[in-house]
């Protein structure tokens, strides 16, 4: 079972001191997928970077540039091109008097996804494209960028070197189970992911939604046991006849508000595209293109 984090103090556009090097400001963003809203994190003091500004929130850019004033904002970096994400990127940059932004390259053909907050922003370009790998640095900080796709396509995370901390985005989340969903997310570079971050040895992991992590690798162990876990019933519910995911995830998902079934059902269909993929399952669909969907049948090999 996971053990979930979900108590925090905070209130939407106060600027809050949560580490040493690291400062948080909550956009007014709430929802099922966005849980209290955005956090955007301001790290180093003087000099600083911002993870994540958000989503394009009039209130949320005016708290952000106040949270700013004296300072210097030399990076800007971004998670990934979600709608709850990437926004305000470019309107901060520019009311900061242009600061450049990092990022992974979105993906070339973003898929609109129905489910609130986890819409893509299909507008957003950095200025500097990142891959993994590469060492951004400021006055008494060091942010290291960690390919960490699964989620999306072009999901990164930074860890912090001086704190032994990494701002894993929408990658794993203390309040809930991250939502995969094809064609851009995969649950196999998700769970090759959440391995790179396990390895990685944090002290401290601070989502863009939610409290910190602090008991990081028992709950990194038992979000991945969660995967399989699910993954394993999902095989059981072929078992037992089901064919269609609109059969699967009223019986694994009952006790879940019906309003994330429409997400569930995606995170079933990733499943079940990784099953396909390792032989364990035979997906079948009408669809012109072949592509596995939510309407198509799947049996055990």
């Amino acid at each position: 079972m996971i053990p979930f984090v979900r108590d925090f103090d905070f209130a939407y556009g106060r600027c809050d001191p949560v580490s040493p090097l690291i400062r948080r400001v909550v956009a007014a963003n709430p929802g099922p997928f966005t849980f209290t809203g955005t956090g955007t994190y301001i790290v180093g003091r003087g000099t600083v970077a911002v993870i994540d500004p958000g989503p394009m929130l009039s209130a949320h850019l005016e708290a952000l540039v106040a949270a700013l004033d004296g300072e210097t904002v030399s990076h800007i970096l971004v998670t990934h091109t979600h709608a709850d994400h990437s926004p305000l990127a470019r309107p901060l940059a520019e009311a900061l008097g242009g600061v450049p932004i990092l990022a992974a390259e979105p993906p070339r053909r973003p898929e609109p996804m129905e489910v609130g907050e986890e819409g893509s922003d299909v507008s957003f370009h950095p200025d500097i494209v990142l891959t993994g790998g590469e060492r951004i640095e400021g006055p008494g900080w060091t942010l290291d960028a960690l390919a960490t796709p699964g989620h999306a396509s072009n999901h990164m995370a930074f860890g912090l070197v001086e704190e032994n901390a990494l701002f894993p985005g929408d990658h794993i989340m203390g309040w809930s189970t991250t939502v995969v969903i094809p064609p851009d997310g995969d649950m196999d570079a998700y769970l090759d992911s959440l391995e790179l971050v396990r390895q990685g040895g944090f002290a401290t992991l601070w989502p863009t939604h939610g409290p910190p992590v602090t008991d990081v690798a028992p709950f990194l162990m038992a979000y991945r046991d969660h995967r399989l876990a699910r993954e394993a019933q999902i095989v059981a519910r072929l078992e037992a006849g089901d064919q269609l995911i609109s059969e699967i995830v009223p019986v694994l998902y009952g006790a879940v508000d019906p309003r994330l079934w429409p997400a569930a059902s995606l995170s079933v269909l990733a499943h079940l595209i990784r099953l396909t993929r390792h032989g364990i399952v035979a997906g079948a669909t009408d669809d012109d293109d072949g592509a596995l969907n939510l309407s198509s049948r799947f049996i055990l090999v």
